[in-house]
């Protein structure tokens, strides 16, 4: 199935650090498939979310280089983009993450990240981390899987 098909039943994604990356700095192999959510993101057919981690670690790199331009664009982007919205982590979101951590053995950041996918009402979540694909409440996108 590939990433226009697996998209047009969705339209609230949570959008996990890696996809963000791929698409701001243009990295093959995953570019063309971020591009497209991109795209529908920009077109308002898709709503995304992003959390504190996403930015946090979105964030590192540009921070690392001195790059203020793309760090601004990026938190502009994640935080106060047309189709986007900001999840903070507030006392239910901790309480579902630490039930994630113990129910499918997760990390902290992982474990946040699909909480606040779950508690936003999102209906997938956009990752290249493939240990994601065993959350079962709800659909998680893996870049790096040949069948996207």
């Amino acid at each position: 199935m590939s990433m226009s098909e697996i998209l047009n039943d969705v339209n609230m994604v949570f959008l996990d650090t890696a996809p963000v990356i791929y698409y701001v700095e243009k990295k093959q192999p995953f570019f063309d498939k971020v591009k497209l959510f991109f795209d529908l993101l920009d077109e308002g057919r898709l709503t995304a979310v992003s959390s504190p981690i996403t930015l946090a670690e979105s964030l590192f790199y540009p921070y690392k280089q001195g790059n203020k331009e793309l760090a601004n664009a990026l938190r502009a982007l994640l935080t106060h983009g047309p189709h986007t919205h900001f999840v903070p982590v507030t006392a239910p979101i901790a309480e579902l993450s630490s039930s994630l951590r113990a129910h499918y053995n997760l990390g902290f950041a992982d474990a946040i990240q699909v909480a606040v996918a779950i508690q936003s009402g999102c209906d997938a979540l956009l990752t290249n981390d493939k240990k994601l694909s065993r959350i079962t409440e709800l659909n998680v996108i893996v870049l790096g899987n040949e069948a996207n």
